[in-house]
């Protein structure tokens, strides 16, 4: 088992633009792959939620997100690629500052493509609770956080005030 440190709010790699992977079946793409499977699977057992992590959250500057909903696993490179115009507003959290939550409009669906781990391109179309993960965790590749996208200072809560 694997699991990693997860940066915390602060620390300049989440700020920071993630570069392509080149190579999914690299032994380096497999150990982020590994290690990001692993810190979601701890942090879940520990927290008691979670849904997704990208790679910068765990030190690693690379287009890698790893999502447990509907059995998604890694996303590589993943892309934006069509959104609705029409968005929702919700609490977000973050395992970068998990005992805030952030009031942010999300697109009620994305259309997303990317790289499986054999490099295969796939595309999906994500609506409502999937949509919202999978636009937060693109987020974090870009150095976009949470709290980037709140709606207002009014709406940057700590979670036991929910």
């Amino acid at each position: 088992m694997a699991v990693k440190k997860i940066l915390l709010l602060g620390n300049p790699v989440l700020r920071s633009k993630s570069r392509a992977v080149k190579d999914c079946s690299s032994k380096s793409t497999r150990a982020i792959i590994q290690n990001l499977r692993d810190t979601l699977e701890d942090f879940r057992s520990r927290r008691a939620f979670g849904r997704g992590i990208a790679a910068p959250q765990i030190g690693s500057a690379v287009r890698i997100i790893f999502i447990r909903l509907n059995e998604l696993g890694p996303l590589i490179n993943p892309k934006v690629t069509k959104r609705s115009k029409k968005k929702f507003t919700l609490w977000d959290d973050c395992f970068s500052f998990p005992d805030i939550l952030v009031g942010v409009r999300r697109h009620e669906w994305v259309e997303v493509s990317y790289l499986d781990e054999t490099g295969a391109m796939k595309k999906l179309k994500a609506t409502n609770v999937l949509s919202e993960l999978l636009q937060h965790e693109i987020d974090h590749i870009n150095g976009i956080l949470a709290i980037d996208r709140a709606i207002s200072t009014k709406h940057i809560i700590l979670r036991s005030e929910l």
